[in-house]
């Protein structure tokens, strides 16, 4: 299968699929090289404004991560700060991320921390703390997602004592944004189990369609 995470710098999102022996493709402005691979994971510097669904090659599942520095409610004190264009360059963004999702009609997922994306688009099909899979601090995050996408069964209901504010706790410094938004591998996990099956099994109807 074919997967592709926009606006992904980490590939964590990526990581369960690629172990699993399928292509993976992250693209991101901040990836050092153009383009280099690492266990079936290709990182690509790219920008989603850019880029046309005849410029990837076609997904089994896509998943988007655009950036919530001027978005996110947390950060709502510094909304008349950064004006009208920081609005403008953070939803051309999700604009551009969400074209590309629903583009393909395959199952797609895109991701944002609480954010005015609940009224300048439409509310979140999802909602989860990190905690909630495993890992073992709070940040509750928004999901939107579409054409079949399984969200996966929260087994967890009530936060452990164990739980920590390690995105609040985080001191200022270079890596401190990339660390806030870097995907829980617990969740990505979970994401897998619960849709690698559906995929492949829409791969494998259309394939057999084709033959007959």
């Amino acid at each position: 299968m074919q997967v592709i995470s926009l606006c992904d710098y980490s590939g964590v999102m990526a990581r369960p699929w690629s172990q699993a022996g399928h292509d993976c493709l992250c693209i991101d402005l901040d990836h050092p090289y153009r383009e280099h691979t690492v266990d079936n994971i290709t990182f690509r510097r790219g920008d989603v404004r850019t880029l046309t669904p005849a410029a990837l090659p076609r997904p089994d599942i896509i998943f988007a991560f655009p950036p919530c520095t001027n978005l996110a409610v947390s950060g709502a004190r510094w909304f008349k700060q950064k004006g009208i264009q920081g609005l403008i360059d953070a939803l051309t963004l999700v604009e551009a991320c969400r074209k590309l999702c629903e583009w393909y009609g395959c199952p797609w997922m895109l991701e944002n921390p609480v954010s005015i994306l609940s009224s300048c688009w439409r509310k979140p099909d999802s909602t989860f703390h990190p905690w909630q899979f495993g890992d073992d601090y709070q940040k509750k995050t928004c999901l939107w997602h579409g054409a079949g996408f399984v969200m996966p069964t929260i087994e967890v209901d009530f936060a452990p004592e164990s739980v920590k504010q390690t995105i609040w706790e985080l001191p200022p410094g270079p890596e401190r944004q990339r660390i806030r938004s870097q995907t829980p591998s617990g969740f990505a996990n979970a994401v897998f189990s619960a849709n690698h099956s559906i995929c492949g099994g829409r791969d494998a109807a259309e394939t057999t369609s084709q033959t007959r």
